[in-house]
């Protein structure tokens, strides 16, 4: 069952559906849809200020639920995902993910301010490519961004 969530976690840059599918190697930043999941509002908004900012089509979701509806639409190129979440924590979201033929190959990092070895390899174990440590900078976002979806120019990210 959906839940109609408040008018913030479903903001999409305009165009987000209607653009094909590209590449990762050769897409510049304004097609590209990195998909943001946290159950913080803080940090969603925080990442998708960061993000947009650089050139990125960002969605929002609350929870793993509703980021795997989000998954199915948009297909996204890119997916943070935060560990401690109600209902379905980031681990078990990372995994359904990853066990899907269909959405696989979509990178995912991990985010938590739990930034331990078990934590990292847990991650690791689900399929995550990354982790990411909140409270995060600008630079540290972008630089993950950059290390998942390499060869595009993010040339047009304004500076910090």
């Amino acid at each position: 069952m959906r839940v109609a969530q408040p008018l913030e976690n479903h903001r999409v840059n305009a165009g987000a559906s209607a653009q094909p599918d590209q590449g990762p190697a050769c897409a510049p930043a304004s097609s590209r849809r990195v998909l943001v999941i946290d159950d913080s509002s803080t940090i969603r908004r925080t990442a998708e200020i960061f993000l947009s900012q650089a050139g990125y089509q960002v969605v929002l979701a609350e929870d793993g639920f509703e980021a795997l509806a989000k998954v199915g639409d948009m297909h996204p190129d890119l997916i943070f995902c935060d560990i401690l979440m109600p209902r379905l924590d980031g681990y078990q979201t990372c995994s359904l993910i990853k066990k899907s033929p269909r959405f696989h190959a979509i990178p995912v990092i991990m985010l938590s301010s739990r930034d331990g070895v078990f934590d990292r390899s847990r991650g690791r174990l689900v399929g995550a490519q990354d982790h990411l440590a909140k409270p995060f900078t600008r630079d540290a976002l972008l630089q993950a961004v950059q290390a998942c979806l390499p060869g595009h120019a993010s040339g047009n990210a304004l500076p910090a």
